[in-house]
């Protein structure tokens, strides 16, 4: 009689078989080759969830996104895109997220900031839009100066309003984050946050289940930007009031307040700008000037 032990053992033996280079992967993050955080709090760093397909075989890594944010003129530089490793879905994502923090922040004024976003130690082109929650997480993380919980893993994309969509290789991704905590000492306090339109997908493994059962590993069904920030950060986001403000103390709200510190140091070193070439052009005889010849 076949049972239940016997369909187990056929599956784990199949992907034994084709499981070559995913344990390769795996066991360079383990070792600490490829660096994957999975303890602590860091500021402009997320645990984003990749898959690799071999045929028809696939598996989900952790992948290391970062972001930086500074005073500038409004641009988000795709590294993967100017490296010329992101594909056409994966840019479309970013810019897409770009405006999507531009809508939220700066919605009557300029949006000065000078942002980048990468994915570390990632040497293969990148594509799709699974990632576009955690880069936005990521690069408000970099604006605020919000630690995020490297626990944590995230995957999802966004639409320009902050709505999280539904992605592709969700099971994949959270037993491929589950290996890692398990070779890491383990998943007790680990979790993985996707789409709430993905959870009619899950389909895990008894490992998992048994862990999310026990209560040592969690997944956070989450619909809107704002869900995964509070997750990730452990501050509250605020929700925009009549007259267009956040809740002071909020996430968002230091995210309104470090762009306006940006907006002030740009429209400063403008102001700067202009006074120095004012004076270059007094003292070379500029426009405006009448040269006078020995006649006159």
């Amino acid at each position: 009689m076949i049972t239940r032990a016997h369909v187990d053992k056929a599956i784990a033996q199949q992907l034994w078989r084709a499981s070559r280079i995913h344990e390769r992967s795996h066991e360079a993050i383990a070792r600490g080759t490829v660096a994957i955080q999975l303890e602590g709090a860091v500021v402009g760093q997320v645990n984003g969830l990749s898959v690799m397909s071999l045929g028809d075989y696939a598996f989900g890594q952790p992948t290391r996104i970062t972001a930086t944010a500074r005073p500038g003129p409004g641009h988000v530089v795709d590294i993967e895109r100017e490296a010329r490793l992101g594909g056409r879905i994966h840019s479309k994502a970013v810019m897409i997220l770009s405006r999507c923090l531009a809508s939220r922040y700066a919605p009557d004024t300029p949006l000065s900031l000078s942002a980048s976003l990468a994915f570390e130690q990632s040497y293969g082109g990148i594509e799709g839009d699974s990632a576009s929650v955690a880069e936005a997480c990521v690069l408000i993380s970099a604006i605020a100066q919000a630690g995020i919980d490297q626990r944590l893993a995230v995957t999802g994309s966004i639409d320009q309003h902050g709505r999280v969509q539904a992605v592709g290789g969700v099971n994949e991704k959270i037993e491929g984050f589950f290996d890692i905590c398990q070779a890491r000492g383990g998943a007790k306090g680990h979790g993985v946050l996707l789409p709430a339109t993905n959870v009619e997908h899950l389909m895990l493994k008894r490992e998992v289940r048994d862990a999310i059962a026990a209560g040592d590993f969690r997944v956070y069904a989450i619909a809107h930007l704002d869900e995964a920030l509070e997750l990730l950060t452990g501050l509250t986001p605020g929700e925009r009031n009549a007259q267009g403000d956040y809740p002071a103390g909020s996430l968002n709200a230091r995210v309104v307040e470090r762009l306006e510190t940006f907006h002030q140091a740009v429209k400063k070193s403008r102001g700067s700008e202009r006074d120095s070439g004012k004076q270059s052009d007094e003292a070379n005889g500029g426009p405006g000037d009448e040269e006078r010849s020995d006649d006159d």
